[in-house]
């Protein structure tokens, strides 16, 4: 079976609670961003027969998160790769769609980490033996050893791992939602309180609350709903390990095969996105990625960043949002990844609007360097 091109759309996206949110629970920011991206989409919650949701430490919450909203399903999903979930989830959303599974699809995360605790979203699981015994900050630790080892072969600098950092918060600063949104110089990341060598505070992602949803539905029920829908062309993951210690090459992430699949699907090529969406938990994400998914050659990301190339203005607008690194980042970030790609698509975004958008491509990442997915979404005019 192909992956049906086209024939599902995004129509409705949504927002809650980005930054901070004192007083709700991760289920109640989750429920919040879920009934404003129905709304968004013209629909009710009865209108929703798939639900496919994470919340950090619910277990159970294909079952929790449709009680919650009073909803039914035929069909639930609740894929636990981190980051890279949300991805994962579209791409069965698309399919259960195309094969009559069910009508209507709500994709949906929320966490309340900052205010709840102020720390990182634990997975819960054994720590690694064979990493343990270093006492590894993780993750900082273990995206550090990337960073150091993409340094050490191809001339990368602090230099350049700054600008990813600098070009999110100038994106940042284009969206009101946006949670850091103050000056942030190369000089500033470069002197920032050192993490996990080399990289500083400043490389480091956000620690925030949020919650974000969108609906999919078939195209042709899409073409009826009030909102311009946003159309899957391709959705695909890679999964190459779970610790950092089984990377073969630190260098080379699975979003080289997972990104080679989706852009086959789609029928498109790097050169034709319009807007890139990577998942920045930390600044070496971003050149990594940029690498893996075509958008310059392996090694080059780093030069590929420098000057701005990246911030807007640049040569390629990556995280227009302000990413992971100066938007929002609730433990885990994929699916704002995919509300952005939607946003920038429909000619939403207000001052950050990438001008004609008409292909955009959302990627997750999930674990450390683990598990990588992608989905390229396009507009009408690219059917």
């Amino acid at each position: 079976m192909s992956f049906p091109r086209g024939k599902t759309a995004v129509v409705g996206s949504a927002t809650f609670g980005i930054g901070s949110a004192p007083g709700y629970t991760a289920a109640e920011l989750l429920a919040k961003a879920s009934l404003a991206a129905i709304a968004d989409a013209g629909l009710k919650p009865s209108d929703i027969d798939g639900v496919f949701a994470m919340l950090p430490q619910d277990p159970f919450c294909a079952m929790s998160v449709p009680e919650y909203l009073g909803i039914r399903p035929k069909i639930v999903e609740s894929t636990r790769t981190g980051g890279s979930a949300f991805q994962i989830h579209a791409m069965w959303a698309a399919l259960a769609l195309e094969a009559g599974l069910c009508d209507a699809v709500l994709i949906a995360y929320g966490s309340n980490q900052r205010s709840a605790s102020g720390g990182l979203v634990s997975s819960g699981a054994a720590p690694f033996p064979y990493e343990q015994v270093y006492k590894p900050r993780n993750p900082p630790s273990s995206y550090a050893l990337a960073a150091a080892r993409h340094m050490q072969e191809y001339g990368t600098t602090r230099e350049h791992l700054a600008e990813v950092a600098v070009a999110a918060r100038k994106w940042a600063q284009l969206n009101p939602d946006a949670f850091a949104r103050d000056s942030l110089t190369i000089e500033d990341v470069l002197a920032a309180r050192m993490v996990s060598d080399p990289l500083t505070v400043r490389d480091c992602c956000l620690v925030t609350d949020g919650a974000a949803a969108i609906v999919m539905t078939r195209a042709d029920r899409a073409r009826d709903l009030p909102q311009p829908p946003v159309y899957l062309l391709g959705a695909a993951s890679a999964t190459w390990f779970k610790n950092i210690s089984e990377a073969t090459d630190l260098t080379v992430t699975a979003a080289s095969e997972a990104g080679a699949r989706a852009y086959e699907q789609a029928g498109v090529k790097p050169s034709k996105i319009d807007v890139v969406e990577l998942y920045d938990a930390f600044t070496i994400n971003t050149i990594l990625f940029l690498e893996d998914l075509g958008f310059c050659p392996k090694g080059e990301g780093g030069r590929f960043v420098a000057g701005g190339g990246i911030a807007p203005g640049g040569r390629l607008p990556v995280n227009t949002n302000g990413g992971g690194l100066s938007c929002v980042h609730p433990g885990m970030y994929g699916l704002f990844t995919m509300v952005e790609a939607v946003t920038q698509l429909r000619g939403q975004a207000g001052t950050r609007q990438v001008a004609d958008a008409k292909l955009a491509l959302a990627h997750g990442n999930g674990g450390t360097l683990s598990s990588q997915s992608v989905t390229i979404f396009g507009t009408t005019e690219t059917l």
